[in-house]
């Protein structure tokens, strides 16, 4: 996926999070392991979510690898101990197609 239509995906992903009652934190927060997409809280537990866009739900949750879930993994960690966060949080994935939007909660079980 092009960087433009990532940036595409990701602006759709905020707007729904934002209708459903999410607070934005950061986006694009970078560590020497990779990146978190959106950083968000709700209902006073941090969400780190990935943003994966596609033709359709299978070809962009495909593309959630182990090693991507494992960098996300590793990169949230870095983000609550730069912040010193003693919250709860998720780990989740925000799968934008053509025709609809919607949010996975607790991709690492």
């Amino acid at each position: 996926m092009s960087r433009a239509k990532g940036n595409i995906a990701e602006e759709s992903a905020c707007g729904f999070l934002y209708d459903n009652g999410f607070t934005l934190i950061e986006r694009n927060f970078y560590s020497r392991f990779g990146e978190i997409d959106i950083i968000a809280v709700k209902d006073e537990v941090l969400h780190f979510i990935e943003v994966k866009s596609g033709i359709d739900y299978e070809s962009a949750v495909q593309n959630i690898t182990p090693r991507k879930l494992s960098r996300l993994i590793k990169t949230g960690s870095v983000y609550m101990k730069k912040n010193s966060f003693d919250v709860s949080f998720t780990y989740d994935a925000i799968i934008v197609t053509p025709k609809n939007i919607e949010i996975i909660e607790n991709i690492t079980f």
